[in-house]
């Protein structure tokens, strides 16, 4: 149900972008209300918004330091990436964490910081981009910042020697805007 509504409000939010695009009021991303940990140093200017709509994978596993604990760890994304008018301009993926154009341009990259995303959703993220492979769209990407998270957090079902590698999907949404160098 979560992930029908996501998507719907994904939609929603999209459609009433690309309204006031389309009145003269097109809206310029600012990281002005983003925690520091988060923003993307000066000399780079975004080059893409996108919605990201889709699952994270938990797997059950086992502490390797302590064998009788356990816990849900993250196995890896599978997203949708729209643009503000709803159409799929690429997709989110792994491990390793990669995006993805349309045009088969795609990067991964490293974890610089994290910040909390609010109570239920997973953190904000601000990631350094590997360069690109292929040309096209996500060529010259140096940063990826995810924010505005919907969901997305571990699962709260146990997880133990019972259930060791059992896999769980929980449903999400974030932005993911890509910076490149000014």
């Amino acid at each position: 149900m979560f992930f029908k509504s996501a998507l719907t409000a994904a939609a929603a939010s999209v459609t009433l972008m690309a309204c006031a695009a389309g009145s003269g009021n097109t809206k310029v991303f600012s990281q002005d209300k983003l925690p520091e940990a988060v923003k993307v140093p000066a000399g780079h200017k975004v080059a893409m918004e996108t919605v990201g709509v889709g699952e994270i994978t938990y797997q059950c596993r086992a502490d390797k330091d302590m064998a009788d604990k356990y816990a849900w760890v993250f196995a890896g994304p599978d997203a949708k990436l729209l643009d503000r008018s709803g159409k799929q301009v690429g997709k989110y993926y792994g491990p390793p964490a990669t995006w993805e154009a349309m045009d088969g341009s795609k990067f991964d990259g490293k974890q610089l910081a994290v910040a909390p995303g609010g109570d239920g959703n997973i953190p904000f993220q601000l990631v350094q981009a590997n360069p690109a492979m292929g040309a096209g769209a996500m060529t010259g990407v140096t940063y990826v910042q995810r924010s505005a998270t919907k969901g997305g957090v571990a699962p709260k079902s146990d997880c133990g020697a019972a259930n060791v590698d059992a896999k769980l999907i929980v449903n999400y949404q974030a932005d993911y805007v890509f910076y490149k160098a000014s």
